[in-house]
């Protein structure tokens, strides 16, 4: 849950306009952000220009699928003011998030059907966890400095355009795929923010230098990037493993391959990740084998272990039934794939088998699904 408003009155610092708005102030603030572990700090105001205008078409396109919160919330996500009452600025920050990003091996782990693949960014501690509490150290670190003042800190917490707020801030601009990009990062890092009544001074946007490049669009396994800067969440990997609460499309069930949480394809596709820096934070170091189990290994968690392995993780919140889902899916991928040793894909069918009995029926329909593969001895 977002950490609340402040409720105490704000201080009146139009007295004294350089403690906030002079040079000082903002090279003081950009030092405690990197010692709180962001890369970068940028700041906005909250005039998002046209960028509600396209949320609503993309939301009467149906893109946003079974994100019913995404429509519900519209009006908030298009103005900041509501969420915080008396926000003037939006101070953006971003933290890597890959303690290193080998973009060979994603691909030979992704062309491996009989290994399990999780996006890159879930493998460590919950992002929200780690951002927020550094999002509220740097907050508290600005009262103790000029006094009280209205803020509200949100890390992906709140319905908040923060992509566009954080290009309009500079931090980078929108990839064709939608996702943030920069020089120094690529796409590899999150983002968090700070609604705050300051008139700080705020920064410009910087150029985008995608130019040609269509990379993200021509890889995307399931054709979810509809357009350049568009993307139909219903037919994206990410949403149906995460998102999705119900059955998997059959149509998009063999383009999922061995993905079992999230999708990192088009990002490793992008040129600008070669120059993607890996984190120096340990909560983003991979956990309980997140990089590398296979999807015998999975499929073998009960759901306590489930709960005990993915304690703090990003992960949990789909929950035991779906991740089953996601692995019997990935599983029929294997059997299915000529890639895959006779006698991995005989311990695979075994594996299902076994767990038809006792499967809930959102998972049985997809275990039924995966043993239709024909069985090559």
């Amino acid at each position: 849950m977002p950490i609340p408003p402040k409720t105490m009155p704000t201080a009146d610092h139009s007295a004294a306009p350089d403690a906030i708005t002079g040079p000082d102030f903002r090279a003081w603030l950009d030092r405690e952000a990197l010692a709180l572990g962001f890369d970068r700090l940028r700041i906005a105001d909250t005039d998002l220009g046209l960028a509600p205008e396209r949320l609503r078409a993309w939301l009467a396109a149906g893109y946003h699928g079974e994100m019913g919160y995404m429509e519900r919330h519209a009006a908030l996500r298009s103005s900041p003011e509501l969420l915080q009452p008396g926000t003037l600025r939006v101070v953006c920050v971003s933290m890597n998030y890959a303690p290193d990003l080998d973009i060979d091996a994603e691909w030979k782990r992704i062309a491996s059907p009989g290994e399990a693949v999780i996006s890159v960014y879930a493998r460590g501690r919950d992002y929200h966890k780690v951002l927020r509490q550094r999002l509220q150290d740097l907050a508290t670190r600005i009262e103790a400095r000029i006094g009280p003042f209205g803020y509200r800190v949100f890390t992906d917490s709140a319905p908040l355009m923060e992509v566009e707020l954080a290009q309009k801030a500079g931090l980078g601009w929108r990839g064709k795929h939608t996702l943030l990009l920069n020089r120094e990062s690529g796409s590899v890092f999150f983002l968090g923010e700070i609604l705050l009544d300051l008139p700080l001074p705020v920064d410009a946007p910087i150029e985008p230098h995608c130019g040609t490049c269509s990379a993200c669009i021509d890889v995307c396994p399931t054709a979810a990037i509809t357009a350049p800067y568009v993307v139909d969440a219903r037919r994206c990997i990410s949403y149906l493993t995460i998102e999705n609460p119900g059955l998997i499309p059959l149509e998009f069930r063999a383009a999922m391959g061995n993905r079992v949480y999230g999708c990192d394809d088009c990002q490793l596709a992008c040129p600008w990740n070669k120059f993607a820096q890996a984190t120096a934070l340990p909560d983003f170091a991979e956990r309980n084998g997140m990089g590398g189990s296979s999807l015998l290994e999975l499929w073998s968690w009960t759901a306590s272990d489930f709960e005990r392995r993915h304690e703090g993780s990003a992960i949990r919140r789909i929950g035991y039934i779906r991740w089953r889902r996601n692995l019997a899916v990935a599983m029929g991928n294997a059997l299915r794939s000529e890639k895959t040793t006779p006698a991995l894909k005989a311990v695979l069918r075994d594996a299902l088998q076994e767990a038809q009995g006792a499967a809930d029926a959102l998972v049985q329909e997809h275990i039924d699904w995966a043993l239709e593969a024909p069985f090559l001895a």
